[in-house]
């Protein structure tokens, strides 16, 4: 089954995932979750404010006898467009209570003030030796973001709070990693995990870009990687790829996937790649393990920002050695 078809599915009793499109973004469509109860109903994550998805929801909660005004709010998962700027949205349209993790405060903020410009990578992409990428960046068509879909929801959650959504209790667990204010949401009595971007089942979220720069993105995310084994086992109900699995099972695939990366970048440094960029450029990209030059410009700036992170570690575990030179990061 093509798990971005479009349409409800029941993925657990009371739950629906409800895929909706993503055009012109290589991850084609992300999860909103309709947690339905009796009197009162809930969605995890919003989707992406554009016309496509705003039928799609409507449609697939047409198709459930419901409709946006019938649900009270909306959990989000983190900030980023395909997740929160629909649900900012529905609160205009249908009234909808968002919630968001309270260590998104400062990306939003971050946001509003560059004017949705993310110009904040420049200096990371500096530091890597990558002119070119900043090059590349620049020739792009300027597209800027409308800042209502990034004002602050109604409520800040905090980690281990516990929200009360469609007759169930669903804890907020912090996951910073993927963004600083990341949260995972726990329904203990029916051992589900709505994940958001922080566990996916086929691919791994980018690490290392934020509108804020943050000290330590892979850290965090490895450890709140681990924080999630000493949960009780759940099913997985991720943000992209299909419902189901084992949240254990595809966290020690996720771990190891990362061990296997600092592998590499640390190999590239021994064999003399001195930047950020250089490494960034022997590495081998995404599921097709592409080059770093069959990459658009946003997705070699991503590229770049990850390898970095990664070199972070490494320094911090004593594998390779970092020098500043002439405002570039140097490793060996």
């Amino acid at each position: 089954m093509d798990w971005t078809a479009p349409g409800p599915e029941e993925v657990a009793p009371g739950v629906h995932r409800i895929p909706l499109p993503l055009p012109m973004d290589g991850l084609k469509a992300v999860n909103v979750y309709a947690v339905i109860g009796e009197d009162s109903h809930t969605l995890i994550d919003g989707g992406w404010e554009i016309d496509v998805a705003q039928k799609a929801l409507g449609d697939a909660l047409g198709g459930l006898g419901l409709a946006p005004q019938d649900f009270d709010q909306c959990l989000v998962t983190h900030h980023h467009r395909d997740h929160y700027t629909m649900a900012l949205g529905l609160r205009r349209r249908a009234g909808l209570i968002v919630g968001l993790g309270e260590g998104e405060a400062e990306q939003l903020e971050a946001i509003r003030a560059s004017d949705g410009a993310f110009s904040g990578a420049d200096a990371l992409l500096l530091a890597a030796d990558a002119t070119s990428v900043i090059e590349g960046l620049a020739a792009l068509p300027v597209d800027r973001v409308d800042l209502d879909g990034f004002a602050d929801p109604d409520r800040w959650l905090q980690d281990e709070e516990c929200v009360a959504a469609a007759g169930r209790s669903l804890r907020v667990r912090a996951t910073p990693g993927h963004t600083q204010g990341h949260v995972v949401f726990f329904d203990d009595e029916c051992d589900l995990v709505f994940a958001g971007d922080h566990v996916l089942p086929h691919i791994t979220p980018s690490i290392g870009f934020q509108a804020k720069p943050v000290k330590t993105p892979l850290a965090d995310y490895l450890g709140s990687l681990a924080d999630m084994l000493t949960e009780r086992d759940r099913l997985l109900l991720p943000a992209h790829g299909p419902a189901g699995g084992g949240l254990h099972a595809r966290v020690e695939e996720l771990l190891a996937h990362h061990e296997s990366r600092l592998s590499q970048t640390e190999a590239a440094v021994h064999a003399g790649a001195s930047s950020g960029f250089a490494v960034t450029e022997t590495l081998r990209w995404t599921r097709h393990e592409r080059h770093l030059s069959e990459l658009d410009p946003m997705n070699q700036m991503l590229a770049t920002t990850e390898t970095l992170a990664h070199l972070q570690v490494l320094v911090a575990q004593d594998r390779v050695r970092e020098s500043l030179v002439d405002g570039v990061w140097r490793y060996l």
